[in-house]
């Protein structure tokens, strides 16, 4: 085509690019104004599928209305050529400002990633997913406004326009489920999201590989190796966050990018935590003693190699400027190594706190442990109360129906291994407890060595629901391993002569030295935010129970 070109009402200037579809910068000759101006190929608009595909793009990009999504001002046909007609955007797209170390600093970057964030919770409140989230389709004008592209892709509640056995989607941001053919829902654009904000903050993608069979394995069974993040100076809270986002199990990722925003939003703009309804009046607290020495480590069980065969056809397609891959693949193949990645990989709920040296007590000793799983929250009032009508069992003092997303209190440490056997778990060792609440660097909170109280719930704030305090999360993002409540773990430990006379005072008949006691870790809401230090513990009789004691669960993975 001669350029410039008449099309319709629009003057074509210049070719910017494309593949099935050609992009041009014009200039509406009505409105006099400088557009894009997208139009289908002739090959395109012959092909049904692509056809239906680029119109339903047009229709749905059109009804979105958001500051930070790319504005639509027309489109229909002309020349026998569907065309979309959009804003004329100046700066580079995301893929760009990556690769040329114009994306700013990791508070700018944060910022990059909220607006970003913010156009898709929009376009998922509109009941859209959009199905190809990767750099490339976020665009960063000169003022730094971001807006999100290209809805080539996108499906709503109602429209269907996949092939049987295919998978629209770039492969590097596509999550497991989609790999494996399941329908895709809003969680696999959190998928994508966290691993563009990976990319974002590191400037390398999380998974990469030679041949597709490679990367679908590492999409489908290794974590990201979130201490690159670490090494780049992003905070805690956001590292938590990318590995909640990333995770392998879609029941596992933010519910939706309201709970992405939170996150960022608090990192950015701190803010006091919101204060949730308080629980009854609590007794006297357990008083803290100090640490002793570091514990001696379990002797590791070990844990054996990944062995996966994956084998998968790819049939690859340039449908716009950007890579998208179609997969057709092997099913019967793939359900195979998505079933193993569900069985080696966290269960509900959990988190995986990977196995190797970590620094535990306060004199930061080397310890190894193996790789196992712990609740990403203290043991709800909600599941316990389960627990106990299954059981045909009492209820703790306090336990009932309401406030069911709450921690469990009152609970004895055999009533926690009572319910932890129940669910085919346990109650973790000191070690475990240690290491899945500060990680491996020996930090002295689970968010690092700031004694900041904002990011936990101790210092006589009420008690808070199990699910919250995001800005506290452990490396591994587990929520509320510092402060809330403090949490039992098994094992057993002889008390200090203060501590027997301290539970003398509180516990009728008092309890002896020669009796079981037990340790629990991290803090508890009316405690100081010192008490919530991960290597310090308490010990309390077995039989104790109290307002600010609960406890979390852990599970050794499973050997192949």
């Amino acid at each position: 085509m001669q350029l410039p070109a008449q099309f319709g009402k629009y003057q074509l200037d210049q070719f910017l690019g494309g593949g099935m579809s050609h992009v041009f910068k014009a200039r509406d000759t009505v409105l006099n104004r400088v557009v894009c101006v997208k139009i289908l190929t002739p090959e395109g608009a012959a092909d049904a599928e692509t056809r239906a595909r680029f119109l339903a793009e047009a229709k749905m990009s059109a009804s979105l209305m958001h500051d930070n999504v790319i504005r639509i001002f027309d489109y229909g046909e002309e020349q026998g050529k569907p065309y979309i007609v959009m804003e004329f955007l100046t700066g580079a797209d995301l893929r760009t400002a990556i690769k040329d170390g114009s994306s700013g600093d990791v508070r700018t970057q944060i910022g990059i990633a909220l607006q970003g964030a913010k156009a898709l919770e929009y376009v998922h409140q509109q009941k859209l997913i959009h199905r190809d989230i990767k750099p490339d389709n976020l665009h960063i004008d000169p003022q730094g406004r971001v807006r999100l592209m290209d809805f080539g892709i996108a499906k709503s509640q109602d429209l269907h326009l996949t092939k049987t056995g295919f998978q629209v989607g770039t492969p590097y941001y596509m999550s497991p489920e989609q790999i494996m053919g399941d329908p895709a829902t809003e969680r696999v654009d959190i998928y994508a999201y966290g691993v563009l904000m990976y990319e974002l903050f590191t400037g390398v993608r999380p998974v990469s590989g030679d041949t597709i069979e490679r990367l679908f394995y590492q999409i489908l069974n290794e974590p990201l190796k979130l201490d690159t993040l670490r090494e780049k100076g992003v905070p805690e809270p956001v590292i938590a966050l990318v590995g909640r986002m990333t995770a392998k199990n879609p029941i596992e990722r933010p519910a939706s990018f309201t709970d992405v925003i939170a996150v960022l939003n608090q990192v950015l703009h701190p803010t006091s935590t919101p204060q949730p309804v308080p629980p009854p009046a609590p007794p006297p607290a357990p008083v803290p003693q100090p640490a002793p020495a570091p514990l001696p480590s379990p002797e590791p069980s070990g844990v054996s190699g990944k062995k996966v065969t994956l084998v998968v056809l790819l049939v690859a397609a340039l449908i716009s400027v950007g890579f998208i891959g179609i997969v057709l693949f092997k099913k019967d193949l793939i359900y195979k190594a998505v079933d193993r990645n569900r069985r080696m990989g966290p269960p509900p709920g959990m988190a995986l706190v990977e196995g190797g040296a970590f620094l535990a007590g306060n004199d930061k000793q080397s310890h190894e442990l193996p790789t196992f799983f712990v609740d990403r929250t203290e043991v709800t009032r909600g599941d316990f109360v389960k627990f106990c009508r299954t059981k045909n069992i009492p209820m703790p003092k306090d336990l009932d129906d309401t406030r069911a997303n709450y921690p469990v209190t009152y609970v004895s440490v055999l009533q926690a291994k009572d319910y932890c056997s129940s669910v085919e778990k346990r109650l973790p060792t000191p070690l475990e407890w240690e290491k899945a609440a500060r990680g491996k660097d020996g930090r002295i909170y689970p968010w690092g060595n700031d004694p900041d109280p904002s990011k936990a719930a101790v210092e006589n704030k009420p008690l808070a629901p199990a699910d919250s305090m995001a800005m506290g999360a452990s490396p591994f993002g587990a929520l509320n391993m510092a402060g809330n409540v403090w949490e039992w773990v098994d094992e057993q430990r002889t008390p200090s002569a203060g501590a027997v006379q301290a539970f003398s005072t509180i516990l009728n008949p008092p309890p002896t030295a020669n009796e079981p006691w037990y340790a629990a870790k991290g803090g508890a809401f009316d405690r100081p935010v010192q008490d919530a230090v991960s290597a310090e513990f308490i010990t309390l009789p077995a039989r104790f129970t109290a307002p600010n004691v609960g406890f979390r669960c852990v599970v050794s993975q499973p050997k192949e």
